[in-house]
């Protein structure tokens, strides 16, 4: 509730697609010194395939990250990943819980044609292992459709601690927001998804509510840029002065090139992958999917965004160049 920067974590692999367990503990350790309040694992980020049988990383990269958010020192939020019909979400579900992970966020991309008696009663069999983060995941990367009167009666649900609006879509964010206000109920955070428009949604008030938080992909890379832009944010109670304005342009341009908004989200994940590995967390871009990478022109398209807006990276790839070789060990 008081608003936190959490990063959803990538995957790193090894160029024959492997998990590269040093990296992928160098990254949590990045994300938790760069000043994170939570991480979450498992999730679209993190690639979805993890919990394919013939792949098998689901439960060791939550360990992973379990093991480096314990030697934290501090309190780190713990969000995981819950997808799937019922019996697989519940499984999952307690398997985070097992983990000591403090939430679900929950994805409803396996129901795509159910109705919304159907989804509700799916979040509740959830909701009654752990609590629940919703998710409104964008259809361009999985995710579906959900009415405002599906989320006026998702809200009622007790266990729903939080939601991730993430449908890059201002009519759909309003129904979120309108649907979680007219429940009366003040203990469900308001967390932005919508990675082209994070400035806009943190500094908004919205029918009396603040979103006061993010829990992006956009900031699994540049990270204590995103702590620092957050709490920029969360200081703003009156007029919106226009350099904070100017800088939700450029993380939104940035954005659309990181996550490829020119070929439908294609390579959104590479694209994060790529500007970790010119930092030297991730040795490659390779995603599990072989068929998964940058798209044509989008590596040059981040190099731009780069070289446009070194103000918000080069702190951070500065700070990452001189703790990376003891996050590395």
């Amino acid at each position: 509730m008081r608003g936190l920067a959490i990063p959803a974590q990538p995957l790193a692999l090894t160029a024959n697609r492997k998990l590269d367990e040093r990296r992928q503990r160098a990254l949590t350790r990045y994300y938790l010194a760069a000043g994170a309040g939570g991480l979450a694992v498992g999730v679209h980020t993190t690639q979805f395939a993890i919990r394919d049988p013939k792949v098998g990383l689901f439960e060791p990269v939550l360990a992973l990250a379990k093991e480096e958010m314990d030697r934290a020192g501090r309190e780190v939020t713990r969000i995981g990943g819950v997808c799937g019909e019922t019996k697989q979400a519940v499984a999952e579900a307690s398997l985070l819980k097992s983990l000591g992970y403090d939430a679900g966020l929950l994805s409803l991309a396996a129901l795509k044609n159910a109705d919304d008696e159907t989804l509700l009663s799916h979040c509740r069999a959830v909701g009654e292992v752990i609590p629940l983060v919703g998710f409104y995941l964008q259809p361009a990367v999985g995710g579906r459709v959900l009415p405002y009167a599906f989320w006026r009666r998702f809200f009622e649900i007790e266990s729903v601690v939080a939601v991730k609006i993430a449908p890059f879509n201002r009519y759909q964010t309003l129904d979120v927001v309108r649907a979680l206000v007219a429940t009366g109920r003040d203990d469900v955070a308001l967390y932005t998804g919508n990675d082209d428009a994070i400035v806009a949604d943190l500094v908004t008030p919205y029918f009396g509510r603040r979103i006061v938080g993010g829990l992006l992909g956009h900031w699994a890379c540049w990270t204590k840029n995103a702590v620092a832009l957050l709490k920029t944010c969360q200081a703003v109670t009156d007029t919106v002065p226009a350099a904070l304005l100017e800088t939700g342009i450029a993380e939104t341009d940035r954005n659309a090139a990181i996550f490829d908004a020119a070929h439908g989200f294609h390579g959104c994940i590479a694209g994060i992958h790529y500007v970790l590995q010119q930092q030297g967390l991730l040795e490659g871009t390779w995603c599990l999917d072989e068929n998964e990478g940058l798209s044509p022109g989008q590596r040059e398209e981040i190099d731009r965004v780069r070289a446009a807006y070194p103000h918000l990276a080069q702190p951070d790839d500065d700070f990452i160049a001189e703790h990376l070789d003891t996050w590395l060990r």
